[in-house]
């Protein structure tokens, strides 16, 4: 058949001769652009609200913002968190690994953990272990109020309480893994050790690196909490200082900015190794 031929084939039924004549208009979106500015404009109008509103007092919170008190408590806030953190997943791990296990005690024990830790409130532990000093004036022939310090009591309370977390994350992680994927290694004749290594791992950390960096952010504005036994973490380094020079609104503005900051920052790191760990899947973005 030659180009002429073709080039006269008359059109499908349905659709007009002169349809390559025709112009493609994309659809009219006017909800969502009528949606888009007025959320800009709002916005627009809060941002303009807190810039300008002299209560804030922009030039005291620019004075405190990097001073010696409050930089101490911003360490001692990331110091926390990542003691926390640390010690709380390789709890949360051995919890995770006891409930999976084949031992009904170990079962019994990880899921009654989970339980207990995940029921009691933060600041009811937090409290508790402040005063276990009622309950066990002596712990190994020393004065409880002499081993356990205000810092050592938020280090204890909130591992336990972020371990419970923990385990149930890990645990998810775990099972998340084909279990044929097991099954081939073992069939490869790799040892257990590798098998957990090399293969459950690296996929298992594609389900737990999401709800492990929201448990980091979690904990960092969480640390917040040990200001009530006097710990002199960053919030409670403002409110020594507003309890001084009564300007509370630009001190607690202070605080809210340093947890910004942090937090932007630990959530752009956990992006990237969200993106590390999703190599070769789908989820790549």
């Amino acid at each position: 058949m030659s180009s002429d031929t073709l080039a006269k084939a008359p059109a499908a039924p349905g659709i007009p001769e002169h349809a390559d004549s025709l112009r493609i208009v994309p659809r009219r979106r006017l909800g969502q652009w009528t949606a888009a500015v007025a959320v800009l404009a709002l916005l627009g109008l809060a941002v303009n609200s807190v810039l300008r509103n002299d209560a804030f007092q922009w030039d005291v919170v620019a004075d405190y913002f990097t001073t010696d008190a409050v930089l101490r408590g911003l360490w001692l806030t990331l110091w926390l968190t990542a003691v926390v953190m640390v010690l709380g997943f390789v709890l949360g791990a051995l919890l995770a690994a006891a409930r999976l296990s084949a031992n009904p005690v170990l079962r019994s024990v990880s899921w009654g953990y989970v339980w207990l830790f995940r029921s009691i409130p933060i600041l009811v532990q937090l409290l508790l272990w402040f005063n276990i000093g009622a309950l066990y004036p002596q712990i190994l022939g020393v004065k409880t109020v002499d081993l356990l310090g205000p810092v050592t009591v938020a280090v204890i309370g909130l591992t336990l309480h972020e371990a419970a977390y923990a385990a149930e994350v890990v645990r998810g992680g775990i099972l998340s893994v084909d279990r044929g994927q097991v099954e081939a290694a073992e069939a490869l004749g790799l040892s257990r050790w590798r098998r957990w290594w090399r293969i459950v791992l690296p996929q298992a950390m594609r389900s737990i690196v999401p709800p492990a960096g929201n448990m980091l952010i979690g904990t960092l504005k969480g640390t917040s909490i040990v200001s009530v036994i006097a710990v002199q973490d960053l919030l409670y380094s403002v409110q020594l200082v507003y309890h001084r020079t009564y300007q509370v609104i630009p001190l607690l503005m202070v605080a809210t900015v340093w947890y910004t900051v942090v937090t932007s920052v630990l959530g752009i790191g956990q992006h990237y190794v969200e993106k590390h760990y999703a190599r070769g899947s789908e989820r790549t973005r």
